[in-house]
């Protein structure tokens, strides 16, 4: 019997690490995930695909770890002996990093660090190939220097949670020039779901418009509505994260849709589609504006296409539309229930 190729996911309990699993166990991998400590419940996510160690057959494990904890990682990644790992995990909200700017960039920076040196070891000692991928993201470019933005272009980060980024992405790289390591990058531009968190300007909109149409909230306050973005699909990006790990050669690789839109443009679809007029319902509140902007990013995902082969499925009307009815239906079957959705 062929033995499983095993992962290993940091950040498996997000909105990526749940898609990312899903597509891994379809492939009949061995899926290993690091989860956070907490007092309370934080696995929503993943929940309907976790099954009790004890069955013989299972095929998803979670292991407690923390990015910021070196030894802990070494000791799950002797554990584990996965031969992929993909660095999903971070303090990921870019507004929140402006107030926890060294929790951010312990977590994001140095936490990718730990992982590169751990497999390094691990690799020098048992000479297994594992091949990693680090999760980038759009926000490295900032203030663009260059548009469309492709691997090529210069970053200019403007917020602890981008700078933190752009070094967890230049030591990939080095490590990958340095000791031969199989690392990739991938610089995701914004993608979202239902499953996005709801702190995330595009759930917090999608949330919003259920609750409107259910009575449940009046206003929904926002901050700066002109910025644009270049959004898709989370489960096409997690796919791309996957094909990246299985080429012949490391590289790294822009993954985005080559559109933008404004928040007022994914405003607009997401109330039309209820039949409402968002400006009879959104509020400015200066409290979400950044103390530095970063006002237009889109990407040019040329290269993943031609040497990956990957495309994205879903358009951007189409996600508005799949999050806002997603939306609607949890929070009428929350009714039903009365779970507590509020």
């Amino acid at each position: 019997m062929t033995e499983k190729k095993r992962a290993l996911i940091t950040g498996i309990t997000g909105q990526d690490g749940s898609y990312l699993s899903e597509f891994l166990l379809d492939k009949d991998y061995e899926v290993h995930g690091i989860i956070r400590r907490s007092s309370s419940f934080n696995t929503s996510r993943i929940d309907h695909i976790y099954q009790d160690p004890h069955n013989p057959h299972v095929s998803l494990f979670l292991h407690y770890g923390d990015l910021t904890d070196g030894t802990t990682i070494r000791r799950i990644l002797e554990e584990v002996r996965p031969v992929e790992i993909y660095n999903l995990g971070a303090q990921s909200h870019v507004r929140v990093s402006f107030d926890s700017p060294e929790y951010t960039v312990d977590t994001v920076a140095m936490g990718a660090l730990r992982l590169l040196e751990a497999i390094r070891d691990y690799q020098y000692r048992t000479g297994i190939e594992v091949r990693f991928y680090q999760a980038g993201s759009s926000e490295m470019f900032g203030k663009v220097q260059e548009v469309p933005q492709k691997e090529t272009t210069p970053f200019y980060p403007r917020s602890p949670y981008s700078c933190a980024k752009v070094y967890a992405h230049w030591q990939t790289l080095n490590y990958r020039e340095s000791y031969n390591l199989f690392a990739c990058n991938g610089i995701l531009f914004n993608h979202e779901s239902p499953r996005r968190g709801e702190t995330f300007v595009t759930r917090k909109i999608t949330r919003a418009v259920a609750r409107i149409v259910a009575g449940k909230q009046k206003k929904l306050y926002l901050g700066n509505l002109d910025s644009k973005r270049d959004w898709g699909y989370a489960k096409d990006y997690v796919r791309a994260m996957w094909m990246m790990l299985q080429q012949e050669q490391p590289d790294d690789y822009v993954i985005a849709t080559n559109e933008t839109h404004s928040i007022k443009e994914f405003l607009e679809i997401a109330f039309t589609h209820v039949n409402l007029n968002w400006q009879d319902y959104v509020e400015f509140d200066p409290r979400y504006l950044r103390p530095a902007e970063v006002d237009l990013l889109i990407g040019d995902c040329t290269k993943a296409k031609e040497k990956l082969g990957w495309q994205p499925s879903v358009t951007f009307t189409e996600l508005v539309h799949l999050m806002v009815d997603s939306d609607i239906k949890a929070l009428e079957q929350s009714s039903m229930v009365g779970s507590g959705f509020d």
